[in-house]
């Protein structure tokens, strides 16, 4: 069966982009673009399988389709902007195998003019055809949201900027057999802007949240209160939640030498954001001090290493950056998690707990980092000597909350 579309990049963008296609009864090709991970379990892999996915032989099948979307990842970069270089390498790759009139997508977190400026001349040069006349270019923000179960591509309006009307529309006539609504920008810059604002307004008010946690325990007052009665307000108030860190692959972006002003508060939520590994080492080594401990030599066991719940994915998770800390400080750290089988911080692999309650019961201090579901955060707050919750999930009084 010849494909319809191809997925280039089979990351966190990618995959979810795929097997909506699929579910969506459009043949898909999926083309790596680096050692993505590629989470399927065996049975999602079938269906995908059955519903008319494959992977190519080789680049030259990119050519026979009618949509290429490019889902490469863009981790940060040197200068804290995405890298570019896997969007690179597709496009390269997709462009000497281009033939005229194809749709071409661009979806990872890239900066506002990446698709005119950027990808636009490596398609050009390599295909020998011209984007708007000869193929159709365009850009959509990647709305995947990992692990929500409310929130699928099929209910989640996307937005399209073409490089010109045509190619809007040809974008939109596409993404029109995925998903419930689709919403056209005026252009690429406005729909690469609309990213940029999303991934932003999460970091930005995620910091907020962290910076009152810090204050809230400075004054003694309750957060996870202040946050529940907060939340009830119906309009002018979104809930966030703090946390020990920020992670995921979208790099909040501040714009700065790409504007003539750049956005300082995301610089700022940033600074915030990358304090928070930090604070909790603190609050953890101020917990076991409290409790006649030190933290050089005490046993600390870390719960939930990943960066979002349920998830077997590690992108940036602060948990990381916790360990290192804890370590520096002689502490003996372990770890547990179900999804993550083994764990090396520093090179070095980190013990493993396998009966949770055992070892919750003889670590010196455990520390919520991810709420998993399968965690029974009550009978934790039971076993453990002492909990420190950094994400607000043990019911009040059963811990010590950040």
């Amino acid at each position: 069966m010849p494909a319809d579309l191809a997925v280039i990049g089979l990351g966190p963008y990618g995959l979810p982009l795929a097997q909506a296609a699929v579910a969506a009864g459009v043949p898909t090709l999926g083309y790596k673009t680096g050692p993505e991970p590629g989470p399927l379990t065996p049975a999602e892999l079938r269906r995908m399988l059955s519903g008319g996915f494959r992977t190519p032989a080789g680049p030259a099948e990119l050519g026979r389709v009618r949509t290429a979307v490019i889902c490469a990842p863009t981790p940060a970069g040197p200068d804290g902007g995405p890298d570019l270089g896997q969007v690179e390498a597709a496009a390269r790759t997709l462009a000497a195998h281009m033939r005229p009139h194809t749709t071409v997508i661009l979806e990872s977190p890239v900066r506002p003019g990446t698709t005119e400026e950027f990808l636009r001349p490596l398609l050009e040069e390599g295909s020998g055809l011209r984007a708007g006349r000869d193929f159709h270019l365009a850009y959509s923000p990647s709305r995947v949201d990992p692990g929500n179960r409310d929130f699928t591509p099929a209910n989640t309006p996307k937005v399209i900027g073409g490089l010109t009307p045509a190619c809007t529309e040809s974008a939109a006539a596409f993404y029109g057999r995925l998903t419930d609504k689709v919403v056209r920008a005026r252009g690429p810059r406005e729909a690469e802007t609309v990213q940029l604002l999303e991934t932003n307004f999460r970091h930005v008010n995620i910091a907020l949240v962290n910076e009152m946690a810090v204050l809230c325990n400075d004054l003694g007052v309750d957060l996870w209160d202040v946050l529940r009665c907060a939340e009830t307000k119906p309009f002018g108030f979104q809930a966030f939640r703090p946390g020990p860190g920020v992670g995921g692959h979208s790099v909040p972006q501040d714009l700065t030498g790409r504007a003539p002003r750049g956005l300082r508060m995301v610089e700022l939520a940033r600074q915030v954001n990358e304090q928070m590994p930090r604070y909790v080492v603190r609050r953890a080594a101020a917990l076991l001090n409290e409790h006649g401990k030190s933290a050089r030599g005490a046993r600390v066991l870390l719960l939930g290493v990943t960066y979002k719940p349920d998830l077997a994915d590690q992108q940036a998770s602060p948990a990381e950056e916790i360990a290192t800390r804890l370590m520096s400080m002689g502490a003996a750290v372990s770890y547990h998690d179900p999804h993550i089988p083994s764990w090396n911080v520093l090179d070095r692999p980190v013990p493993r707990a396998d009966s949770l309650y055992e070892a919750a019961a003889d670590a010196d201090l455990t520390i919520l980092l991810q709420q998993h579901r399968t965690y029974d955060l009550q009978g934790l707050s039971v076993k453990a000597q002492l909990l420190l919750d950094t994400r607000g999930a043990t019911p009040a009084g059963a811990a010590h909350r950040l």
